[in-house]
């Protein structure tokens, strides 16, 4: 009975720990400081290495090679493979023990598959020396390992574009008893140096370097304590640390998430901290800094305007701090259009130091040369998001939590009431019979397979939350089933681990052994969870895994999963196989044929695979809106596309012109969902004052016209690996004044979208840059609601109300929209297409339509259209891309919008492929902007072959 009592009041202290009064509270966190293995291993100063390369044990195979390393000091070994990636250029690095005490884990599920190589050959080799050239030709990516002091220096066309150990910060703490570690310190005595005994001061290097007597005398190399929380660190001291210099780079951006520019910011400087990586829950974030949250992605890239892109793919995933080394003038950097970025990179190159606690070196070295084929070649390797259902493009309304079926059914009936399309209603925890998940309160909820069937009647979905914490609850049929089969995540004495979350005592599932994934996949489908539908998405959050009473709201490092891993080794990867586990399930559920929804907080490297990303505990301030934008797009560059944030913000209530603001945003992002917490107002739309509510209805319809685009993009990302949000260097990557810019984007190359993220812009203007080519020319720029262009590159304040959102499409391309708005995305399947053709300089344009079922994986066996739209010398022209794929659509072409013309057409004509008869069709003059005709009703069906021709 006393347990019962505590568990409704620690729960409680919980939800008031979880941000309902106060903001993040830093001290729930390490700073670098007290993260031991940071501490002992950062360093801010260029050094001479302590590691040299022995080649004499050079040796070369067909597609790597493998060469020994030593430690001057401990004369430890190390041995190092290269190899080049199939495709010619890339490399991947992995530095590890030559003879470990015992073995350090590698991640390989991050990968699509195992990575791929190609011809690895030695140029030449001498005592000082050692080049490795990738492919053939005169222009082959190239790496010389330097002997010593070791160092890579990694070419593309002959310039140096990457140097690992540049600096000489490298570090790798070799396993070791703490037997073997006095021995050592007792025999390295005699050069014991003044300052060592204490390892130096806080955030310099020991002098001796990582492996001298300052490890042993480190208190938390053996064991360390933060708070109350104890961490034995059986293995001890094991960290490892390669910095990575970026000669021709002028800005380094990646490495998400956090709340902070898209431009990496100078930290290595005492008293600031690297940015963190290691996910973790924190509740209404702070902004501007590097603090860890949910996610980690370690994928990072320098760009500059004359040698392009390379990235860096740092694949560990035990905790991870990354110092960004900018020179002054870089650390002005800043990503505003009001100050852009002058005189960048003109001093010392950047520079990233890694710094991990455990694991192997395990690099990939991506060589572009420009930002979409770096992110291409990540994109390679880590996988690209599936082709997602259309419906789950389309808008999500959530909160924390409808309370029964009749505010379900409320909810759904009022968004027709006032005719604004939604397409999914979402249940948080409280659906749930007293949190254990796959059950249902049937109190609240005595009907859940109507209740979604009623949904999916008006053509929606329901979306339902499954946490990885398990109830201990011995009357829950799942808890007693991970029990008996030994499938929780173990604490450090090998008993099932226990921590606090939502349900009070909850233990947590092992994702890392096979069989927990796979009896947690089968708990999806229906013959075990019988009251769903095949049509259900799920959502995985508190995957970080969060656990209220552990260290940092986590799991302790010295917890135990399947294979006798630590956690500390694994963590970053723990949500990831969650997301494995759920997708797993979801497929089988539906018999492979429907695509699975799933969305996820915690995320690592390859986790668009199964499921997309939201920002997380998000405010109801504009910093947090334009924070959204900031995050989204270092998602994107790091493989993540489909990502998204809570619209309003989860804590607190927003006043109508941030919440009508934040739809405008949200609108342009791929993930587009409503969400707020338990303790808010309701903020349904028809809830606040009717301006507000048109604006949002209006950002919402805004977002059915263009799904034809975005279902597009998400099918080209899959074929081709591009982020769907783009910063503008992906474009203009010549711009330098582009690189930082991070509160406007671009949706694929087509669009511009500058949203509003203030309550009272300056003269009621909004401050758009449009970027320039290397050749200095802008591109032309149409303004989507009125098409009036724009030719001159550089700032342009145009003009907004409460409905503006200056949205603009670059002139050379095409954009599908369907016009017919109706209640949700999955009754406009048959409607008819508008194309809006933008005219560039040359008087031409070119688009693209990918049309299916929109559900299934027919896709994958031919079935869909797959259309190129071309305009040229005044023909508008149709053709399938891929002959051989078929899809019978009903869908017809209603309208053609042509903008950007010199002078306006006479007379406009049909010609089908089918037939050498011309038809004449409806011309007409639309809008105040000069340029535009508008072609209506030509009727033709999709999938057929046809043209359109103007005459002048």
């Amino acid at each position: 009975m006393a347990n019962a009592a505590i568990v409704p009041l620690f729960v409680l202290l919980c939800f008031s720990i979880a941000g309902l009064s106060v903001a993040v509270d830093r001290n729930n966190f390490k700073t670098c400081e007290q993260s031991s293995f940071c501490r002992r291993l950062r360093s801010l100063e260029e050094q001479t290495s302590d590691f040299v390369a022995l080649p004499q044990t050079l040796q070369q195979f067909k597609q790597y090679i493998t060469l020994n390393l030593q430690h001057q000091k401990t004369q430890h070994e190390y041995q190092l493979k290269l190899a080049c990636l199939l495709g010619g250029n890339s490399f991947h690095l992995q530095v590890d023990e030559r003879e470990p005490l015992s073995a350090r884990y590698r991640v390989t599920d991050s990968l699509v598959q195992p990575p791929q190589y190609g011809p690895t050959t030695v140029e030449g080799s001498s005592g000082t020396l050692i080049m490795v050239a990738c492919g053939e030709g005169e222009q082959k990516a190239k790496a010389a390992i330097q002997i010593a002091p070791f160092k890579v220096d990694f070419y593309r066309n002959g310039v140096l574009v990457l140097s690992a150990n540049g600096k000489g910060m490298m570090r790798f703490e070799h396993r070791r008893t703490k037997e073997q570690q006095q021995q050592q310190q007792q025999h390295e005595e005699p050069n014991h140096q003044e300052g060592e005994e204490d390892g130096g001061a806080a955030g310099d290097a020991a002098p001796g370097g990582a492996d001298a007597p300052a490890t042993v005398d480190d208190p938390g190399a053996w064991e360390e304590n933060f708070k109350s929380h104890h961490d034995s660190k059986p293995h001890g001291p094991e960290g490892l640390a390669l910095d990575f210099s970026f000669p021709e780079a002028k800005v380094l951006f990646g490495i998400p998430e956090h709340a902070d520019s898209f431009a990496l910011k100078h930290t290595a400087t005492k008293g600031t901290d690297p940015y963190r990586l290691y996910n973790l829950d924190v509740f209404e974030y702070e902004l501007n800094n590097g603090m860890a949250l949910y996610g980690a992605v370690p994928v990072l890239y320098g760009h500059g305007d004359t040698a392009g892109t390379v990235g860096v793919f740092w694949q560990n995933a035990a905790e991870t701090w990354v110092d960004i080394f900018n020179d002054s003038e870089q650390q002005n950097v800043v990503s505003s259009i009001v100050n852009l970025v002058r005189g960048i990179g003109q001093g010392e190159p950047p520079v990233a130091n890694f710094i991990s606690e455990t694991g192997i070196m395990d690099v990939f070295v991506l060589l572009g040369p420009q930002p979409n084929d770096a992110f291409q070649q990540y994109t390679a390797l880590t996988g690209r998001a599936p082709l997602p259902q259309l419906y789950a493009l389309a808008y999500h309304q959530c909160r924390w939590n409808y309370n029964d079926e009749r505010d379900v059914e409320q909810v759904s009936a009022k968004f027709d009431e006032y005719d604004i399309p939604m397409d999914t209603m979402w249940l948080d925890i409280e659906y749930t019979d007293g949190k254990r998940y796959f059950t249902w309160d049937h109190h609240k909820f005595p009907h859940p397979v109507e209740m979604i069937n009623n949904l999916t009647a008006l053509g929606r979905h329901m979306t339902i939350i499954i946490d990885p914490h398990i109830k201990r609850d011995g009357g829950y049929f799942f808890h007693n089933e991970c029990t008996d089969r030994k499938l929780y995540v173990k604490n450090k004495d090998s008993g099932d681990y226990e921590g606090w979350c939502w349900p009070g005592a909850a233990s947590y599932v092992d994702f890392f052994n096979p069989d927990a994934r796979r009896h947690y996949a089968d708990q999806y489908l229906l013959e075990h969870f019988r009251e769903q539908t095949a049509t259900v998405g799920i959502w995985n959050d508190m995957n970080e895994p969060s656990v209220f009473n552990g260290p940092e709201v986590t799991m302790p490092k010295d917890n135990l999963h399947h294979g006798g891993w630590e956690h500390r080794e694994v963590h970053n990867l723990y949500g990831h196989l969650q997301l494995t586990a759920t997708f797993d399930g979801l497929m089988r559920r539906g018999a492979g044929s429907l695509r699975p929804f799933i969305l996820t907080r915690a995320h690592f490297a390859g986790s668009q695979r199964f499921a997309a990303v939201w920002t997380g505990d998000n405010m109801a301030e504009w910093g947090h809106l334009r924070a959204s934008i900031q995050m989204c797009l270092a998602l994107s560059v790091a493989g993540i596309s489909f990502c998204g944030a809570d619209v309003g913000g989860f804590f607190g209530n927003p006043e109508g012109d941030l919440f009508a603001r934040w739809y405008q945003t949200a609108a342009f992002q791929p993930f587009f969902r409503s969400h707020a917490h338990i303790d808010t107002k309701r903020r349904e739309p028809w809830l606040f004052p009717e301006d507000v509510r048109l604006v949002i209805r209006d950002a919402i319809r805004h977002r059915y016209r263009l799904l034809p685009l975005w279902y597009t993009l998400f099918y080209e990302h899959e074929q081709h690996g591009l982020p769907v949000m783009r910063p503008l260097l992906a474009q203009y990557p010549r711009d330098a004044e582009a690189f930082a810019i991070d509160d406007q984007f671009l949706i694929g190359d087509r669009l511009l979208v500058a949203p509003v993220l203030e309550a009272k812009p300056a003269g009621d203007k909004r401050q758009v840059y449009f970027p320039v080519h290397e050749n200095g020319q802008g591109d032309w720029w149409y303004d989507c609601d009125n098409y009036q262009k724009h030719t001159a590159a550089g700032v342009v304040g145009i003009p907004v109300d409460a409905y503006k959102v200056p949205v603009f499409q670059r002139g050379g391309t095409i954009v599908p929209r369907k016009e017919r708005i109706r209640r949700a995305s999955t009754l406009m399947i048959h409607d008819p297409y508008t194309l809006v053709v933008a005219l560039n300089r040359e008087s031409t344009a070119t688009g693209t339509l990918y049309l299916d079922d929109e559900t299934s994986y027919e896709y994958r066996r031919g079935q869909y259209l797959y259309l190129q739209f071309e305009y040229r010398d005044g023909v508008l022209s149709s053709r399938k891309i891929d002959t051989t794929a078929t899809f019978p659509t009903k869908s017809w072409l209603e309208r053609v919008v042509f903008v950007g013309l010199a002078k306006q057409p006479t007379t406009v004509t049909l010609h089908r492929a089918s037939s050498d008869d011309a038809t004449p069709l409806e011309l007409v003059r639309e809008g105040a902007a000069p340029g535009v005709a508008v072609v209506r009703k030509p009727g033709v069906v999709m999938s057929e072959p046809w043209s359109i021709k103007l005459q002048f």
